[in-house]
C-alpha cells in the first residue's frame, strides 16, 4: 500500500510476502547441507560431526531440497 492506495483487505501485503518463507527455508537448507557435507568429509575440524560419514551422506540431499525450495519460492514471488 502506497499513500493509502491499494486493497483495504490486505491482499497487497499478502502478495508482497508470498514466497519469502520458502526462500528463507531454502537458503537455510542449502547452507546447512553444504556445512554438513564438508564437516562429514573432514574439511572442517573441531566438531563431533567431523569425519562422520552420515553427515557427508545427509548433506547433499538437504542442499538439493533447499535448492528446490529456493526455486519454488522464486516462482511464487514472480507469479
Amino acid at each position: 500500500m502506497v499513500n493509502g492506495t491499494g486493497a483495504p483487505d490486505g491482499r497487497e501485503r499478502e502478495f508482497a510476502l508470498r514466497g519469502w518463507l520458502a526462500l528463507a527455508l531454502g537458503l537455510l537448507a542449502v547452507v546447512l547441507g553444504a556445512l554438513w557435507t564438508v564437516q562429514g568429509l573432514g574439511y572442517i575440524e573441531g566438531s563431533v560431526m567431523t569425519d562422520v560419514r552420515i553427515w557427508a551422506v545427509a548433506g547433499p540431499p538437504l542442499a538439493l531440497l533447499g535448492l528446490a525450495s529456493l526455486w519454488l519460492g522464486l516462482r511464487a514471488r514472480r507469479g
